[in-house]
């Protein structure tokens, strides 16, 4: 996939859109670097569709991130990077804070964040359940962003401790999105509204909005 096609997913001018994809450029060659040559941050047969199959999908999330004014966001999972790393390149939001358990990836996340001299970021390693448990305060956020990690409804409450009332959650799902939310009950929706689904693309996967109740 071409590179420019990435253009009516980002924000601002022409200017600004190609400063993002040469960004977003030199992220890809530090991420292959790292797979090819360290550790597995995405899977091998992923490694010829980077663009498409992980770039596109995390800034499908760029505008609607944009819209709801979100400026501190937390990354729950963060993994290879991914959403978090794409859109802070892209100049969504002020503020991330990226929480990964595993300290293999934690160590890239921080390699890209110095070499490519993304502002705003903080890595944090270790699991977002025991961080909520000692202490919400250093992860108030008003922003939200998961991609393939738990099911719905445990992100949901986990994430209900640390996003402000009127704060937005946004979750990366597969075709299953539907059967998630038929199974996840009701007990979610003590603390969010259901905003709705943006399909990625032609699909079949879609972000899933929801926002923190006051």
């Amino acid at each position: 996939m071409p590179w420019v096609n990435l253009r009516p997913l980002l924000l601002g001018g022409q200017n600004d859109q190609e400063v993002a994809i040469a960004r977003l450029r030199s992220f890809a060659v530090e991420l292959l670097k790292w797979n090819q040559g360290v550790s597995n941050l995405v899977a091998h047969d992923d490694e010829t569709r980077l663009v498409q199959r992980h770039i596109v999908e995390s800034m499908a999330g760029a505008k609607l991130i944009n819209e709801k004014g979100c400026k501190e966001l937390v990354d729950f999972g963060s993994g290879g990077g991914f959403p978090a790393l794409p859109l802070a390149l892209a100049g969504v939001g002020e503020h991330w804070t990226l929480v990964e358990s595993r300290r293999n990836k934690t160590l890239f996340l921080r390699r890209a964040v110095q070499e490519l001299a993304i502002a705003g970021v903080e890595v944090v390693t270790g699991r977002l359940e025991v961080l909520v448990a000692e202490d919400t305060e250093p992860l108030a956020c008003d922003g939200f962003t998961s991609r393939a990690t738990m099911k719905l409804a445990p992100t949901l409450e986990l994430a209900a401790h640390i996003v402000r009332p009127g704060g937005y959650a946004f979750l990366w799902k597969g075709s299953g999105v539907h059967d998630e939310l038929a199974a996840a009950g009701s007990e979610w929706r003590k603390s969010w509204d259901e905003e709705g689904l943006q399909t990625i693309g032609e699909g079949p996967n879609s972000i899933a909005v929801f926002v923190r109740k006051s």
